[in-house]
């Protein structure tokens, strides 16, 4: 009980800090991909940043691991965590860097119960938009038969993508900027169905909560109803018995 409640406490304390490394990690994801003239110098720091967040991330994977009172139901229940964690080990490629590090956000965003499902999803939508469209961008700006070469360009199309539009006018003709493409059109349709699912679930919410109210009314009026009775009958036998008044 006692490792449980100290688990706790480490997910509780590291979730901020961990959270503002990954926006750290959105900026040095972003500048050599939006800034083309940038310096070996900076692509390099941006690199190291990166790798700096992950191991930030496996490390607190590590200590909860360590924490957690039953380690192989940890590891079972937290399987998506143990793959974010390994996933850039296998080939050291940057794009596997983002999604793991997508995951282990998304992981820790999760288990915060402070954070509602509206402001996950909000997050959610604008990080895929925004590092869909980067990754792409990274892809296809090179590609010799590509049509997306600006960040507008991308932004309008993981825009479409996430959405299920796709209006065909910009669309990536290289293996991995299709893998993206399929990442975020199914991102997109589960993001979709938890807003439809947290919407319908807000109205089913309100609608009991209509008709605890109305039947609170109907009680309340049925019990008036009987005493209103009950009144009238008392007055009917006094006027029957003046005597006895």
């Amino acid at each position: 009980m006692e490792r449980r409640t100290a688990q706790a406490r480490w997910e509780e304390r590291t979730q901020r800090p961990l959270l503002a490394l990954a926006l750290v990690f959105a900026v040095a994801y972003a500048v050599p991909i939006v800034d083309t003239s940038a310096g070996r110098w900076l692509t390099t720091a941006c690199a190291v940043v990166e790798w700096v967040v992950w191991a930030a991330f496996a490390a607190d994977y590590a200590v909860r691991l360590v924490l957690a009172e039953d380690r192989w139901v940890f590891v079972r229940t937290r399987w998506l965590d143990l793959c974010a964690v390994l996933l850039p080990l296998v080939r050291p490629l940057k794009l596997l860097r983002l999604v793991s590090t997508l995951l282990l956000v998304g992981q820790r965003a999760r288990m915060a119960s402070q954070i509602r499902v509206t402001t996950y999803v909000a997050g959610a939508v604008v990080g895929l938009l925004m590092f869909g469209s980067l990754a792409v961008l990274s892809v296809e700006r090179d590609s010799p038969d590509g049509n997306i070469r600006t960040l507008g360009d991308a932004l309008w199309w993981a825009f479409t993508t996430m959405t299920t539009v796709g209006y065909g006018d910009h669309a990536p003709t290289t293996g991995m900027g299709r893998i993206i493409a399929v990442g975020l059109m199914l991102s997109g349709i589960a993001l979709l169905g938890v807003v439809t699912a947290n919407i319908a679930a807000w109205f089913i919410e309100r609608f009991e909560k209509d008709d605890a109210e109305e039947r609170e009314q109907t009680e309340a009026i049925r019990a008036l109803t009987e005493e209103v009775r009950a009144l009238r009958a008392e007055v009917a036998a006094l006027r029957r018995h003046p005597a006895e008044r």
